[in-house]
């Protein structure tokens, strides 16, 4: 049997020469063999079980094809929460995280005094955002749209194993909402908002679903539908929060200014210095 170090070492030169990442491998490995980092270095010269061997030299040329980590492993983590991903969903990134973050703050400065408070994911994939919301701040009533059923499926599952009351309803953007004449105080989206021309990296453009990521030729496609039909849905006093692309601030912020002429619109910057969320209040003293 060959040592974790041997294993491991020929699977990061593996991932380099294909111009991947080594850290992939490694993270294999700990999830495989459920260690920590630090176990796994005190057993480097160690035997790797069989059975550990077997699970790894079948997953890791799914890795080395370029399929995502997540997929293999079958979840991602998520503001301290685990979720279900596959092909129907997009894996939910850290950059997301902070919009959740930031929502909730908002959510205390301007809404907490307020009783039943209504919130809406568009477009809610894996339903991380929905869900980790309702866990942070179970007095929030939260549902959730997406055009996918298959989504909408993943997310149910996700809403059953983090044990939060999310309700799901399947329809394009806010038209659901409109039809069942529901009004929110808080609409939220990450939407997709990549340019259709667009190049993508192999692990992104050939395991994730384009609806999620394509926002048109310039990317703001969804913004508008929202920023438009919004109004039919929206409580007086109301905030949007939107995930955004880190170069469209300034044309989002132009666009958002159209359709809320008077509402405070303010871009926030994640933990990198990039512009990545927008903010829309309403009448929100």
């Amino acid at each position: 049997m060959p040592t974790y170090r041997q294993c491991l070492k020929q699977a990061q030169k593996q991932m380099q020469t294909a111009g991947l990442s080594e850290q992939s491998a490694t993270l294999l490995m700990l999830e495989l063999a459920n260690m920590d980092s630090q176990n796994l270095y005190m057993d480097y010269e160690k035997e790797m079980p069989s059975e550990l061997e077997e699970s790894f030299n079948e997953a890791f040329p799914r890795l080395l094809s370029g399929e995502p980590l997540q997929h293999i492993l079958g979840f991602e983590w998520f503001y301290g929460y685990r979720f279900k991903v596959n092909e129907d969903v997009l894996i939910p990134r850290p950059e997301t995280e902070e919009l959740v973050a930031n929502i909730l703050a908002a959510y205390d400065e301007h809404f907490a005094d307020k009783e039943n408070v209504m919130v809406c994911d568009i477009g809610t994939g894996s339903g991380a955002i929905a869900i980790s919301l309702k866990k942070e701040e179970p007095k929030l009533n939260v549902m959730a749209t997406d055009i996918s059923e298959r989504a909408l499926a993943v997310a149910g599952e996700n809403a059953k194993i983090n044990e939060a009351q999310v309700a799901f309803c399947c329809g394009d953007m806010v038209e659901p909402l409109i039809e069942r004449q529901l009004h929110f105080d808080i609409l939220i989206s990450n939407p997709p908002y990549i340019p259709n021309d667009e190049e993508l990296e192999h692990s992104v453009k050939d395991f994730e679903p384009h609806v999620a990521l394509f926002g048109g030729d310039d990317g703001l496609k969804f913004y508008r539908i929202i920023f438009e039909r919004s109004k039919l849905i929206l409580n007086e006093k109301s905030m949007l929060a939107f995930e955004i692309g880190y170069n469209q601030k300034e044309a989002l912020m132009a666009e958002a200014a159209k359709y809320f002429p008077d509402s405070k619109i303010e871009v926030l910057k994640d933990m990198n210095g990039k512009n990545r969320m927008l903010f829309i209040y309403n009448h929100c003293d």
